[in-house]
């Protein structure tokens, strides 16, 4: 194995080793890194000097036009766009196109199997996948209140909202509150990142990692991401992370039609007993945990990836960094 100075900071690979045993439950970890207060004493946002002073208006930075659909929409036709557009979520709009709310694939998730919207789907629909896709409007999943930016707002107010309230798909506003656009994390890391910055992976990393086996039933990665509010779970089996499971892979296989080829009775229950591995993605990219920020910015965009599992010069994975890490760890002081 080459040595940590000269093994590539990045890499695909067919399985990871975890250095430690995962937490089986897990532990939730920290919104953002310890030790940074992204507030000063006056109240106002801590920002680095890279970030001070940019004033870039969203109508330059934010996806124009944006992927929506009506609020009136059932599950599965959201599941569908979700599926066929490949993206984490997006606003709701009436007949004006103005802004209704906004549903996310974690929200589907919950619904699906993972957590208290689940109910809906056990006491209105009684466990029927159909009538619970079909019959149920996405509104009702949705969050009805969601936070926005209008168009004349800059960077650094879109920053606040991100930083201030963990949210990572912010939609973007005419001032007649019809849609624009929306800005993610990943549009913010994609025109941020720089090749270095001076901070390492390590310093940022998620080091509690929650996985889930990969013969364990659907419902189990579900249920994880619903409790921890994660939107991946690395997949494991015999101690080696052997792929990655997100809300969007979820969502997918509901959204593609795929899931319907695995019931007889209807029952969501029997969905939800198909295995992981059936639905997750095989491919892992690592990095160094040792690699500047800058580096692992580079790899999420060139790879795609909206995470990386990080990596000891054994080739242990050690934590996992996201797209909102590293968002923190440039825009912070």
């Amino acid at each position: 194995m080459m040595s940590a100075q000269r093994r590539p900071p990045v890499k695909k690979v067919a399985t990871a080793r975890l250095r430690h045993r995962p937490e089986a439950r897990g532990t939730l970890v920290r919104s953002r890194p310890e030790g940074i207060r992204w507030l000063r004493a006056d109240g106002t946002p801590n920002w680095s000097q890279y970030v001070s002073g940019r004033r870039e208006e969203l109508r330059l930075l934010a996806t124009n036009p944006a992927v929506s659909i009506p609020y009136t929409s059932t599950v599965l036709e959201a599941a569908e766009v979700i599926a066929s557009k490949g993206i984490r979520g997006m606003p709701l709009v009436d007949s004006r196109e103005k802004l209704k709310g906004v549903v996310l694939a974690t929200d589907i998730v919950n619904y699906l199997g993972g957590g208290e919207y689940y109910n809906i789907v056990l006491k209105r629909h009684r466990s029927n996948m159909y009538s619970a896709l079909r019959g149920e409007p996405v509104f009702s999943i949705s969050n009805p209140t969601p936070a926005y930016a209008m168009i004349g707002d800059t960077l650094d107010k879109v920053l606040e909202i991100m930083v201030g309230e963990g949210i990572g798909l912010i939609p973007v506003l005419y001032d007649d509150g019809t849609v624009y656009g929306v800005i993610t994390e990943h549009d913010i890391v994609r025109h941020l990142a720089l090749k270095k910055i001076g901070k390492q992976v390590k310093d940022y990393m998620t080091t509690t990692i929650v996985t889930v086996e990969a013969e364990h039933p659907l419902r189990k990665a579900a249920e994880a991401m619903s409790r921890h509010g994660f939107r991946r779970l690395p997949v494991t089996s015999g101690g080696l992370i052997k792929g990655m499971i997100t809300a969007k892979d979820y969502v997918r296989y509901f959204g593609s039609h795929d899931a319907f080829k695995n019931v007889t009775t209807g029952d969501i229950k029997e969905v939800l007993e198909t295995p992981v591995y059936e639905v997750m993605t095989p491919e892992v990219y690592t990095i160094d945990e040792n690699a500047d920020i800058g580096e692992a910015a580079s790899a999420m965009i060139a790879y795609k990836t909206s995470s990386l599992l990080a990596v000891n010069s054994n080739g242990e994975v050690t934590g996992i960094i996201t797209e909102r890490d590293v968002l923190l760890s440039i825009v912070l002081a």
